[in-house]
């Protein structure tokens, strides 16, 4: 019981979440206005893993929770050599359209905030990206992923 508690910690500790997100949304009802919130979680090993959760719940912690249980669920592996990405890739999802490239060493992470986020939490260490078309947080999230998940190891 005991070994099987302290692998969960180990789990949790493996992860950096990173928040990403949190909107309150208001609902009409009969009885007077239905309070909620959203949150949109971004959740990676830092060893080439993210995923990215959206949780929704009446109250924020909880929200946070579903997101990052989800995110860990959906977890997606990026191939990064010598701390970049293999190979340019340019994506539309939505109105948000991602460019990201490789950099050599020492750039750094050159990025927005939605962009960057997803990019630490997988462990990049050089990139550079540009964000086009929308600013809304959401979308660029999810096309980063998408771009990420568009990645392919280069042969050696």
């Amino acid at each position: 019981m005991d070994q099987r508690r302290n692998s969960y910690r180990q789990e949790d500790q493996e992860f950096s979440e990173k928040i990403i997100q949190v909107n309150r949304v208001s609902k009409k009802t009969k009885g007077g206005n239905k309070i909620g919130f959203s949150v949109l979680v971004v959740v990676g090993d830092s060893k080439g893993r993210v995923g990215v959760g959206l949780g929704k719940a009446p109250d924020v912690s909880p929200a946070i929770r579903k997101g990052v249980v989800y995110a860990k669920k959906h977890l997606i592996t990026v191939p990064i050599y010598k701390g970049t990405i293999p190979h340019e890739v340019r994506i539309k999802k939505g109105a948000a359209q991602v460019l990201i490239k490789p950099a050599s060493v020492g750039t750094g992470v050159i990025a927005g905030g939605a962009v960057r986020a997803v990019v630490e939490a997988c462990g990049i260490q050089n990139i550079v990206s540009k964000t086009l078309g929308t600013k809304n947080k959401a979308s660029n999230v999810y096309a980063t992923l998408e771009a990420l998940k568009q990645l392919r190891q280069l042969k050696k």
